[in-house]
Order: C-alpha cells, then structure tokens, then sequence
C-alpha cells in the first residue's frame, strides 16, 4: 500500500489537483443513488399497490367471515352453559361478557329465532344475518368449532358434550366421599414411590390418574384403586335407566338386549387390567362414551349375551347414542342458534379490482417513479458537489498541505458534514501547533536545570567550584526541580492514556485542606501572604483519593501563594452544592452519585480564593493548557513549569469532577473543584 501510493496513487492525486478525470456514471455515486432510488421507488410503488388491493380484501373477507378461535371460545363457553343447565335463562349476563371480551356481538336466539340474550347497545338492535354462526345444543356438537374435552379423547362420532352428566351428577356427599377415597388411594400410591394425582370430572366423580408413561407400574401394589369404581346408588339408577332404553330402542329393530357396562360398554368382556387402576376392570366404551367421570355404575344385566358381529354392534351403538340424548334431554338447555358478527351488523360486499381501478394504479405508480427518478437526480447532484469539494480537502490534507476549509453550502447532513470536517481541520492544526510547542517547552524546561547541573559539574572538574555542601545543595535543587517536571510530565501522560490509578476512600475534606494549608504555611508566610482554612457549614461528604486530591489542591494553593502580593490572603474552603445552589455553585454543576452522609446529593466543591493580580479575561480559558503561563517572559522560577493547572484538571476528571477558574483582574481569582459527593468520612 505504501508503494502504491507513492507510485501510481501520487500521480492520482497530482492529476486530480489539476482537474481529476470524472468516474464513469455507473461507478460514480450520482449513478448508484440514481440506480438505487429507481429499483427502491419501483419496488416501494409495487409493493404498495399490491399489500393496498391484499389488505382490503383481506379486510373485507375478515369483516365477512369468522375468527375461528374467538369463535370457538364463545362456542365453547356457551355449550357448556347449555351442559350444566336445563335452560337458558340467565345467560345474559354471560353473552355480555363474552362480546365485551371478544369486541363482537353475540346473540343467542331460539330455533325459531325467538331472541333469548342478545349484546347489542344500541337501543334498537340491527337485525341478525339469516345465517346463523353455529347451532348450540350439548346433544349435537359442532365438531369443527366445539374445543376439545380436558380428557382430549372426544372423536367426530362423539357428539355429545362430556359436561352433560345429567342424571350421573354426584351429590355433594357422595363427591366428597369419594374424594376422601381418592385422596387415600394418591397417599398409598405416593408411600410405595408411584406420584399420582386426583382428577374430578364434570359429574363430580374423582379418579386417581397416575404420572408419567408408566400407569401399570400401581399393578402389584396393596393401593387397591377398585373402591374408586363402585357405583352410587344415583349412579346405578341413571345407569339402569339408560340400559332400559337402549334395550327398548333394540326391541323395536327386532334385536336383543344390551348389557351396559360401568363405562357403557356392553357384553360380558373378561377382565382387564386398566392402566392406573389396580384390579380388574372392564373395557373402555368403543361408541359413543360417556365421560370417564360420569357414569361409573356396575353392570346391569338386562339381556342374554348374544352373538358379537359388527352389524349388531352398529345397530347397539346407535341406540345408546339415542337412549343418552333422550335421557339428558331434561337436564339440558334446548338447541339455540348463536349469531356472531361486528356491532352494527353491517355486512361488506365483495371486492374485485377492475380494469379501470387496475389502470388508475399503474398510472399512479408511473407517475410516483418519474417523480422519485427526478428527485433523485437533482438531490444527487447536490450531495455529489459538495462531497467532491471535501474530497479534494481531505486529499489535500494527507499530502501534506496546509488544511483548508471548504464551503459549507447549508445546514443539512452534507452541510454538517462541511462543518464538521472543517472544525477537524481547525483542530488538527491547533493539536499541531501545541504539540511543536510542547515539543519546544519540554526541551526547554529540561534543558535549563540539566545546563546548570553540567555547569556546575564542569566548574568541579576544572577546579573553579569546590564541592561543599552549598554546592551539593545546588546541584541537589536542580535535580529535584528536573524530577519534579518529570513527575509531572508522566502523571498528565498516565491521565491522558487513562491509566492513572486512583485509591477511592472516604476522606475528611476539611482535614485534607488544614494538611494542604500546614504543608504550604512556611512558604506563604515567606511571601507575607496569610493562608487560612475557612469552615462554612456542615462538613461534606466525599469519597476520593486522598494522596491525588492533596496533589491537585496543593497545586492550586502553590499557584495562589505564587500570584498573591505581599499583604494579600489565600483562603480554602469546602462546602457542599447540588443543581439549585445558586449562591456557592457556577454555572455548571457536575451530577453527583447518592452521597449516604451528611452532604445531600449533588457535588462537593473545593474553593482556592487569592487576592492576587488576577487573570485577563482573554487568558481566562488557557489557564489549565500545558506550558502555559500569563506573562511569556516570566521563567520556570518566577512562573513555574506551566504543568500545575494542567494536572489539576486531569486529577480532577480523574475522579469524575470538574475544574472551573474565575477572575477578576486586579482583585483576585476563585478555583473550584467540583467533585461528586460520596459515602460519609470516617473518623470525627
């Protein structure tokens, strides 16, 4: 890549300071927005046309037709009413609270379509669609829309609902009897390690239903489940009563009586094993079974056994679906006619697209595409223009040229991108600049106390300078004042690549200042500057680094005493401030975490208050840049190295604080510290 661009990239870029050949349309961006934004329109006006015509049909088909799961529930809801109750009365409130559920209305009319419960508001109903949605009767189930049975064993051929029980219904003694029974049978079962349930059916009747694939695993145990199978005295007489009618439906077609079993089975099969049972039992029903929980009574024999053919077991079939539904007849409600459909009642015709309505949609589509394509072709050219200018620009720039700003044509994505791209020329100069400078500064500042180490030391050699503790003390001022610009050089470098380690701890800020101030008491004292620690308020709360907060304060206060006439004061102070604090805080205050002591949420700011010269306004913004200092003239001795302030800023957004100057020229300057509020200090 290197080689590259010093070959044939370097001709590139000369050409293109002397009028760069254009790209070809096809790889130019003006020609891929143009191709992009023809294929997207098109698309966009196809897909548009096309999900419009799909979606109001689909709306028209969805106002005509039914949501076959709300359909279902409110089916379901309904038949089991008509199940458990012999009539319909009371079932309004019920059909309410389905329409409210569902968004639809729901009524229910007799087969004669005499109204029984109808959700409409308004104060005359809208008439009923002359197709009815559904027909509910518990004896004749609509398979398609019924919801399956809690057992999941309902087939097509079973047409009654398994919540009519009628006559099998347990009292509430006897349910309760039994299900103590049951309750004894699961305990059994779980001491030899089998888990089982109790399961009540619709009739009342519990049964033991075993966990897992396994249910023979019971077989064998002494939890003998048999009890569970007796009969009620109920039970046995609906049981009987069912056999007399079926064997008087045979007796009409000239065949024999039937033997019906506990389950409704018939014959006189042998005993069987029933998986979660331990006994024999017999067989479970083939056509037309009752609910497992319903009819549960012994056999009733009412008729010879006779000879099992398929034909007969037809015609017995039959007849038990018949005697069922003439015997729960009277328990159930009466077949009704369930209308479902939209509030109003309004139905939608049809929707077919037309030839004309087909070409008033191609024409709009053709139109839609030349708009977008001349849209495109004149946004395109605007956005190519000034993207050549910054192209130049930036290629200028990797050359080596002196950055140039381009023209900023307006105020939008291109034109910010103008704007932002001219900032980063400003600043990559301005870095430029303070680099070189500090390039200088840093050579300047070491080679001043090398020079006079090595002058001195030459002077030792040749023998002008005898090596007495004056002159080891001199020798020793200049290294310690070199290691102090180095340490200093290397915590901004630390800062600046985010390493500097910080030891949060709760600190005593108002210690921390008395500290501050003792260490710095002998040499304010020497300028005749009066240095004090002043105490307003409560004592805020502050978790820090107490070693790098020392550090950046006395900084400031060095800096203060430095720039504070003879006569003049230095006072330090801490208080706590939050975002309404107008009188103490500026006019930025940095957002502070849950303190858990006595300051309230919000920052901690340390002031450092001189009565010096003060700062020019001008120089106020530059006071915390590397290397600067006010008077230009003035040495590393009478103005120090220029690193101080610049430390204090990193030490201070190093604990997630800010650092703000104010000054006013001739009367003096404030440094404040703004640093997040902490846990209480400990100790007094």
């Amino acid at each position: 890549m290197r080689r590259t661009r010093g070959g044939g990239d370097g001709a590139a870029a000369g050409k293109g300071r002397g009028g760069r050949a254009r790209l070809p349309l096809r790889r130019s961006l003006l020609g891929r927005l143009l191709a992009v934004s023809a294929l997207v329109a098109a698309c966009s006006v196809a897909a548009t046309a096309w999900i419009a015509v799909q979606t109001t049909s689909g709306a028209i088909k969805q106002e005509q037709g039914q949501n076959l799961t709300a359909d279902a529930r409110i089916y379901d809801t309904l038949l089991e009413y008509a199940a458990r109750n012999p009539t319909w009365d009371g079932v309004g409130a019920t059909v309410r609270e389905l329409a409210r559920e569902s968004g639809r209305r729901v009524a229910l009319t007799t087969q004669s379509r005499q109204p029984l419960a109808d959700s409409a508001t308004a104060a005359t109903a809208p008439a009923l669609p002359p197709q009815a949605s559904a027909v509910v009767d518990p004896l004749a189930v609509d398979t398609v829309l019924a919801a399956r049975g809690t057992d999941g064993q309902r087939t097509a051929a079973d047409r009654i609902d398994p919540r009519a029980v009628g006559p099998f219904r347990l009292s509430t003694a006897d349910s309760t009897a039994l299900r103590r029974t049951a309750d004894a049978k699961v305990a059994c079962l779980n001491r030899a390690g089998i888990a089982s349930d109790v399961v009540v059916g619709a009739s009342g009747r519990p049964r033991v239903q075993i966990v897992g694939n396994d249910p023979e695993r019971a077989l064998g145990t002494r939890c003998d489940l048999a009890a569970l199978d007796t009969p009620t005295r109920s039970e046995q007489k609906a049981l009987d009563a069912l056999t007399a009618l079926a064997d008087a439906c045979l007796k009409r077609q000239g065949r024999e009586g039937v033997r019906l079993n506990n389950d409704l089975s018939w014959g006189d099969p042998a005993a069987v094993e029933v998986p979660g049972e331990a006994g024999p039992l017999s067989p479970r029903p083939v056509p037309e079974p009752e609910p497992r929980d319903a009819p549960v009574a012994e056999a009733a024999p009412s008729a010879v056994p006779q000879e099992r053919t398929g034909e007969n077991d037809r015609a017995i079939a039959s007849c038990v679906g018949t005697a069922r539904s003439e015997q729960l007849s009277s328990y159930v409600a009466s077949p009704a006619l369930l209308f479902i459909g939209d509030e109003g009642g309004a139905t939608l015709p049809g929707f077919d697209l037309s030839p004309a309505n087909t070409a008033k949609i191609a024409g709009a589509a053709a139109l839609v595409l030349a708009l977008t394509v001349g849209a495109s072709v004149f946004a395109g050219a605007r956005l190519v223009r000034p993207l050549h200018a910054l192209t130049g620009a930036a290629q200028r720039m990797r050359d080596g040229e002196q950055p140039a700003s381009v023209p900023v044509s307006g105020d939008d994505e291109v034109g910010r991108l103008a704007a932002a791209f001219n900032d980063m020329s400003a600043h990559r100069a301005r870095l430029e600049e303070q680099r070189k400078a500090m390039v200088s500064d840093v050579a300047h500042e070491l080679r001043t106390p090398l020079s006079n180490i090595r002058g001195w030391l030459e002077a030792a050699q040749d023998g002008l300078a005898d090596p007495d503790p004056a002159f080891v003390s001199s020798l020793l001022e200049e290294a310690v004042q070199l290691q102090h610009i180095i340490d200093d050089l290397q915590d901004l470098a630390a800062a600046d690549a985010g390493v500097l380690r910080l030891h949060p701890e709760p600190v005593g800020v108002r210690e921390l200042l008395s500290q501050v101030a003792a260490a710095h008491q002998a040499r304010a004292e020497n300028a005749g500057v009066t240095l004090t620690v002043a105490a307003t308020g409560p004592e805020p709360a502050l978790r820090a680094d107490p070693v790098r907060l020392r550090q950046a304060v006395g900084n400031l206060v060095s800096n203060a005493v430095r720039h504070t006439p003879e006569g003049g004061r230095v006072t330090l102070s801490a208080y706590a401030s939050d975002a309404s604090d107008a009188s103490k805080g500026g006019d930025e205050v940095a957002d502070g975490g849950d303190d858990g002591g006595k300051a309230c949420d919000g920052t901690v700011v340390i002031e450092v208050r001189d009565t010096g010269s003060g700062i020019p306004a001008e120089d106020l913004p530059h006071v915390f840049d590397r290397f600067w200092r006010a008077e230009k003239s003035r040495s590393r001795r009478t103005g120090g190295s220029g690193l101080g302030l610049a430390i204090v800023r990193k030490l201070v957004e190093a604990h997630g604080g800010t650092v703000e100057a104010t000054s006013t020229e001739g009367e003096g300057s404030v440094f404040a510290l703004r640093l997040p509020a902490g846990t209480e200090p400990s100790g007094p």
